[in-house]
């Protein structure tokens, strides 16, 4: 929630600059250690890489020499930036482009936190010896921990959106998965509910149903929730919803699968069911589908039987 609200309510520039509380003293003092620090900037990549040698990931992400090579340019790139300290749209920018690639490489993010805070270790050691007074040290030390904060900010919220929205996106595929809408016999169509039952959910089920109801232009209409997980008077309400909608198509509902502890539950609930027409098993809400239709068992075997 906090992501979410800092990506809508600090954009611009000056937002951020703000809400991290630094000045143009602060940005000041980064340049002026800049000025120091860039022409040092590959020692501290050394120096980085040597913590960064003993972890894991390292392997993991950079085990190949060109990769690496383009890695460490990339850092050297970021870190000049940074001293340069110039936070306009373009450093905002870069600093998510930073977020997003970490996402798509699925580098963890205490790997990152943890880079940062080396950065920081380093970084500080250098101030020591190139202040001249613990003041000038500790005002520097403060203006590089904000600067290095908000960058933190803007790569850690442009990884959670790429992230939720990888998730999203997974997630609508499965649920696409989880509805499949299957019409079993001519004016029959059927759909076995698995699973947990949330009101996005609900409200996906229906839609499907309702715009293959449209398509095939059914008549009958299974909802089998043998195994959903949990029902509750949500979830049971969500039910009523879905059949009343496929009345309103001119389809009716068969809800199949409902267990002693389902109809118990819906009972102690005192939910109103109405019209709605249940079943025990599937096999039931078959035969009462293929009734509906005019057509018995018998029937289909001798359908089956002449085919």
């Amino acid at each position: 929630m906090v992501i979410s609200t800092t990506s809508q309510s600090y954009n611009s520039p000056e937002s951020l600059l703000h809400l991290h509380d630094l000045t143009e003293e602060d940005l000041a003092l980064i340049r002026r250690f800049g000025e120091k620090m860039v022409p040092k900037l590959d020692q501290f990549v050394q120096e980085f890489y040597l913590w960064l040698d003993k972890l894991p990931e390292y392997r993991q992400f950079f085990s190949d020499s060109k990769k690496l090579k383009s890695v460490q340019d990339s850092q050297l790139i970021y870190w000049q930036s940074f001293f340069a300290a110039n936070v306009d749209a373009n450093y905002i920018a870069r600093r998510r482009e930073v977020g997003e690639v970490h996402a798509r490489v699925r580098l963890p993010l205490p790997t990152y936190f943890a880079s940062m805070n080396t950065s920081m270790v380093i970084f500080t050691d250098y101030m020591s010896g190139e202040t001249n007074s613990s003041e000038e040290y500790s005002s520097l030390v403060k203006a590089f921990t904000k600067l290095l904060h908000l960058d933190t900010t803007l790569v850690v919220e442009s990884y959670s959106r790429l992230i939720n929205k990888r998730i999203a996106e997974q997630s609508e595929a499965l649920l696409a998965m989880s509805t499949p809408v299957t019409m079993i016999w001519q004016d029959i169509l059927m759909l076995p509910i698995v699973g947990i039952i949330d009101s996005k959910r609900a409200q996906d089920i229906m839609a499907a149903v309702l715009n293959k109801i449209a398509e095939h232009r059914a008549k009958i209409f299974i909802m089998d929730i043998s195994g959903v997980a949990v029902v509750d008077t949500a979830v049971a309400n969500h039910f009523i919803k879905i059949t009343k909608a496929t009345k309103l198509m001119g389809c009716e509902c068969l809800v199949s699968g409902v267990s002693p502890a389902i109809a118990q539950t819906m009972v102690q609930l005192g939910i109103n069911v109405g019209e709605v027409s249940t079943s025990a098993t599937l096999r039931d809400a078959l035969e009462n589908a293929f009734s509906a239709i005019g057509m018995n068992v018998d029937a289909l075997k001798e359908i089956r039987h002449r085919g």
